[in-house]
């Protein structure tokens, strides 16, 4: 799965950095996460970095982008070859 930030989202900036994908950036009202460019760090790190780092934990999975770790690897492959 890809992941969402809640609307508790309190724009500390602490996570767009972190994103080895550049999936995170700022919306309207709070940060969002493309789900075309999310692996939950799939290929990068062992857990999400965006998660490790927020502190007000409101970055969770997306069930509206559910996707298998499989499924992230390969979106990491084809993200890596296109940079």
């Amino acid at each position: 799965m890809a992941l969402i930030i809640t609307d508790e989202c309190i724009n500390c900036d602490v996570c767009e950095p972190e994103c080895p994908n550049g999936a995170i950036s700022q919306g309207d009202e709070t940060y969002v996460i493309d789900p075309n460019l999310c692996t939950e760090c799939v290929g990068h790190y062992e857990t999400s970095q965006c998660v490790e780092v927020c502190p007000v934990d409101c970055i969770i999975k997306d069930p509206a982008h559910e996707e298998s770790e499989d499924e992230l690897r390969a979106k990491y492959e084809r993200i890596s070859s296109a940079a």
